[in-house]
């Protein structure tokens, strides 16, 4: 019997689409952390859903579809501050405990989320502010 991923323990891609979901209705009246998003939030959504799904033990769906994740890097294109962040981290926590995950796995999640965060931030560094073209394939 193989143990269960973390993603399997929290419900799986139900339950990754509904904490997805909880945090881009945030997102979207969060006029300060909006800003960084496309008008249309759906593939950001997607993308997050992808993302999450791979990264709690998942299937490999963003890998296959985008390539090796490099979140820096994809992000390098917005201006990322502190308070972004943490307005980030502030509806990721909420939109988290509306699925009442169990504690040791919210808080292995949310240890991983705070530092993703915070090495998003990249404000007051100088890097390539242009956007990565839609089919860049980064390995």
């Amino acid at each position: 019997m193989s143990e269960q991923s973390l993603f399997e323990r929290i419900g799986g891609r139900e339950a990754v689409e509904a904490v997805v979901g909880s945090f881009y209705e945030a997102v979207a009246g969060e006029m300060s952390l909006r800003v960084l998003y496309p008008e249309d939030l759906t593939p950001s959504r997607e993308k997050l859903e992808y993302f999450f799904e791979q990264w709690l033990g998942g299937e490999p769906r963003y890998s296959e579809r985008y390539g090796h994740p490099r979140l820096r890097r994809r992000h390098f294109p917005f201006v990322i501050a502190e308070h972004h962040a943490q307005l980030w981290l502030k509806h990721m926590r909420s939109a988290l405990e509306l699925q009442q995950i169990e504690r040791e796995d919210f808080d292995s999640i949310w240890g991983r989320l705070e530092s993703l965060a915070n090495h998003m931030v990249n404000a007051h560094e100088e890097v390539p502010r242009e956007p990565l073209p839609e089919d860049a394939w980064l390995t």
